[in-house]
């Protein structure tokens, strides 16, 4: 499967408790840091959920 790079571009601060547990199954922490996944459906879905607040960086 094809790899994908989620940046988290926005403050996690004030989102709901939801999105910062997303966040933090996706293994983002902080601001502007890089992590990568496989393309699965359980992932891009899990992305769709804080979409406004990552980033689907380009390879």
């Amino acid at each position: 499967m094809a790899t994908i790079k989620i940046k988290q571009v926005k403050s996690r601060i004030g989102a709901p408790a939801v999105q910062k547990r997303t966040l933090d199954a996706l293994g983002i922490k902080k601001m502007n840091q890089i992590v990568e996944h496989e393309a699965t459906p359980a992932i891009l879905g899990m992305v769709e959920k804080v979409k406004h607040l990552v980033k689907i960086v380009e390879e």
